[in-house]
């Protein structure tokens, strides 16, 4: 399996600022929703200092980004 991460930084407001492998047309807090709604949160890790990862199989995100702007 071949397998990405995607990069996750938070605002201090809690929202999301900056997230990896984003389609055009979609805010960094659609893509983190759209990501928690089709993976959940077992693929995703918290660390320290607002930052965070999603640990997926690559062919599950291209399918979740070809989704999104479709």
């Amino acid at each position: 399996m071949d397998s990405i991460t995607l990069h996750v930084r938070f605002a201090s407001d809690g929202t999301v600022a900056e997230i990896s492998e984003r389609p055009v047309g979609l805010t960094p807090q659609q893509w983190f929703d759209k990501l928690s709604e089709a993976i959940g949160m077992k693929a995703y890790q918290t660390f320290a200092g607002g930052r965070g990862v999603f640990k997926v199989a690559r062919d599950q995100i291209e399918a979740l980004k070809t989704a999104a702007v479709a």
